[in-house]
């Protein structure tokens, strides 16, 4: 995560995941089945003409495969489902999904036909909860 990696003329950089419950509040709560997980994208567009973003899938360690939810109603930020990039511009949001709690990897696709697609994998490992922040500064050294 964090690295750009381009397919085709589309270069994606997955910023983070989080883990979610529920979406929504008070009444128009979302339950997931399993787990919610998005996944905070930027997408850029490098060719000369828009170019369309496909949906993406997640793969677990198994080599099992989950949709990307096409409704993220209840999902600040989220990027859509039908969604497109104009040449040289950079779309920015979230991705939906419900899945089992784990790690995954994100498989990342480019617009072309299916005989013609070019495919990368992103890790997403599980991290549960805020990373636990460094202290700025000079450590101090244990006495023996």
């Amino acid at each position: 995560m964090g690295e750009a990696v381009q397919v085709g003329p589309l270069i994606y950089t997955v910023l983070d995941a989080e883990w979610l419950d529920q979406l929504g509040e008070s009444i128009s709560v979302r339950t997931p089945q399993q787990r919610f997980l998005a996944i905070r994208i930027s997408v850029t567009n490098s060719g000369s003409g828009t170019s369309g973003v496909p949906a993406l899938r997640l793969q677990d360690s198994r080599g099992t495969t989950y949709e990307e939810l096409a409704n993220g109603d209840g999902l600040p930020e989220w990027l859509g489902y039908l969604r497109s990039v104009k040449a040289a511009q950079t779309e920015r949001g979230r991705l939906l999904f419900d899945v089992p709690l784990g790690a995954y990897r994100l498989r990342l696709v480019n617009d072309a036909d299916p005989d013609n697609e070019k495919v990368a994998l992103v890790d997403i490992p599980l991290q549960l909860g805020s990373p636990i922040p460094t202290p700025a500064g000079p450590q101090p050294t244990p006495q023996p």
